[in-house]
Order: structure tokens, then sequence, then C-alpha cells
């Protein structure tokens, strides 16, 4: 049996072992990459509390980027909990591009920051730089991406049944990295255990990664997992939003809803006394619930764009398993769920997932040039 699964192990390797290296050097690159954003631009995000003053109401802030940005079409506002961080305004023809507003003074402080280095690793880990030309669409190294970690999956595992000793010794062993015995030693301990260490949390990337390339793993996973099949009419796509038309560059529709966001804001905040932020949108707000770990645990309500008479709440917990599962399954994949300790262990993990095939390599080379010289 452990000579079979060492076979499959070395031969899904081989050929795939530095397309794992980039995929989990890149996918370590990211996990900090939100937390990096922010430490390099902490004026987008905080400001000072101007003392004995009131952040403004949704309607000023929407009607004072109006004036400035007419233009541009205002999709949602988010309001944060914290007295001292921004607001932040989308925009419906602004991609995904965010507007970072004093919220005591309706100032724009500036736009979201997206550095070309994390752009490139994304574009990398995701699809080793072949960016698919729509949404959903394939493409080469898209599939490329989706098969290696598949396989990383199964090298994972045939890796952890080769390495289980046969005695309480030899587990001893097997879990220290030796430094002082010579290059070969150093890197067999290396691939050894450090992978088995990384084993688990690299198992979690490799089985929630392949979720994103291949719409028939996602839905078998999401099966497994309870979600219900998806109807072949949401499968298929999204339709296009129609823009509305403009008058002396806003339009009646948001000018109703800047005044229904006031008072759907202050009667969410009467029900809610602890989120990390509320984002309105037309006729919806999302109410985010924690501030690290499940990115998407939220409440959502819907009111009414003309008064903002809340109509309808719909907690996270009454979510079908299928609404909740894209989220959770993020925050499997990039370490977010335990908050900051297990985004540094995930990093930790991704950058020995990273050297455990170019120790392999060296272990392989080196064994095959001992078996040759003796030939």
């Amino acid at each position: 049996m452990k000579k079979a699964l060492h076979k499959i192990h070395l031969w899904l390797s081989i050929p795939l072992g530095l397309i794992i290296t980039v995929i989990c050097f890149t996918g370590a690159t990211l996990v900090f990459e939100q937390d990096i954003t922010r430490a390099l631009n902490k004026n987008l995000y905080q400001v000072e509390v101007p003392q004995g003053k009131e952040r403004l109401a949704p309607s000023e802030v929407i009607n004072i980027v109006q004036d400035r940005h007419g233009e541009m079409k205002i999709s949602s506002v988010s309001i944060p909990k914290a007295a001292d961080a921004t607001y932040q305004i989308s925009f419906s023809n602004g991609g995904k591009k965010v507007l970072f507003v004093n919220p005591y003074t309706g100032e724009s402080i500036g736009w979201s920051k997206s550095y070309p280095f994390f752009q490139t690793m994304r574009k990398l880990h995701r699809w080793f730089l072949d960016v698919p030309k729509s949404k959903g669409s394939m493409s080469t190294g898209k599939l490329i991406v989706g098969i290696s970690t598949i396989a990383m999956t199964i090298i994972l595992i045939s890796g952890l049944v080769i390495w289980i000793p046969r005695t309480r010794k030899a587990l001893k062993n097997r879990l220290t990295v030796a430094c002082g015995k010579g290059t070969r030693r150093l890197m067999y301990d290396s691939h050894v255990a450090l992978g088995f260490y990384a084993t688990i949390f690299l198992l979690i990337m490799a089985l929630t990664g392949p979720t994103w390339s291949f719409g028939w793993y996602r839905e078998a996973a999401y099966s497994l997992l309870g979600a219900e099949p998806q109807p072949q009419s949401q499968q298929a796509g999204h339709g296009h939003r129609h823009n509305e038309k403009k008058e002396n560059g806003r339009t009646e529709r948001q000018q109703e809803n800047s005044i229904a966001y006031d008072a759907a804001l202050k009667e969410i905040q009467s029900l809610y006394s602890e989120y990390n932020y509320i984002k309105l949108g037309k006729n919806e707000a999302t109410v985010s619930l924690n501030k690290n770990g499940y990115r998407q645990k939220a409440d959502n309500i819907k009111f009414n764009p003309k008064t903002g008479e809340i109509t309808e709440i719909r907690k996270f917990e009454d979510n079908s398993v299928r609404q909740n599962l894209r989220g959770l399954i993020y925050s499997l994949h990039v370490g977010t769920w335990g908050g900051p300790i297990t985004k540094i262990l995930y990093f930790l993990a991704a950058l020995t997932g990273a050297t455990l095939p170019l120790s392999g390599y060296y272990l392989w080379l080196r064994k095959r040039r001992k078996q040759s010289s003796h030939v």
C-alpha cells in the first residue's frame, strides 16, 4: 500500500511541483494583503474625531459626494461602528473602486488602493497569469491551477500515509529538523517534519481552492455539505443592471434613497448594539456582525426605499446552507475564520507548502544521481 502511494506521491509531484510552489507562495503573499494595504494607507481608514461633533447623516454625505462626483452613481454607503472610521462609498459605474469619506466633514479622502504586486500575485495564484475573458469562464491558466490544486490534495494525503512511522522513536525523529547533520538530512527533515506540521492547513486550502476553478467541483462540495442543487437559471449568471437617467448629475432615486438611508440607519442601529459596519444599498442593508473571521457573517435587512421603514429582516442563521457556504469556504481557504492567529498559521503553512516540492526535488535528484553512480 505504502509503495503504491509513494509512486503516486512521486509521479504527481515531479510534473506539478513547481506549479504548486508558485500557488503556495503567491497564496502566502496574499494572506496579509488587506492588513498591509490598511497599514500603508491609515489615512483612508481612520480620522480624528472632532470633540463634540456628530457624524454626518448618510443623506448629507451622499449630497456632498454627488456634488463633487456628479458623473458617478452611488450604489451603497458603508457606515462603520467605530467613531474614528471613515465612510466608504461604492459606485455602480466605478468598478471595485471605493471612495473613503470623512464622516464628520464629508470630505473625500481618497480612493481604495490596489498595489501592482498583489494584483500580479493574485493573477498568478488564481489563473497563472492567464486571466479568463469573462467572470466564470475557463482559461488554460485557470485549468492548470485547478488540476494542480486537486493533485496537491492527493499528494498531501499520500505523503501523510507514507510519513506515519512504525515506532514511537521514529515518530520523535520525524517531528524534528536536524540542522547540523548535513544538507541531505536538513532537506529530508524539512520535507518530512515541516510537511507534517503544515499538512492540515494545506489540505484545507487544497480542498477549498478548486471551488473557484470548476463549477462541477463547487456543486459537489456544496452537495456534500448539505446544500440544495442550484437551479439552472441561476447557474447561467446574473443579468446586468440598467442605468437610470440623470438629472443635473443626480437621479431622483438617489435623492429618495439618501433620505430613506437616514431613517433606515437609525432604526437598524436601534436594533443592533454591536456590529462591524452597516452597508446601505438602494432598498436593503447588510449588517456585518464580526470584525474578524467569517467575512460574510451578516444579517440582511430590506427597507422601503422612500421612507426607510424596515420591511424584512433575514438573519444570518436563517439563510440557506448554499447562501452561507460561499463565505465559509472563502474564510476556510484564506484563513480568516480564526482571526489573526489562523492567518499567521496559514501564512506559515503556505510558505512551507512552497518549499516542499523544492526539497522533494532535491531528495529525488540526489537519489537518482546516487543510483546512476552505482550502475
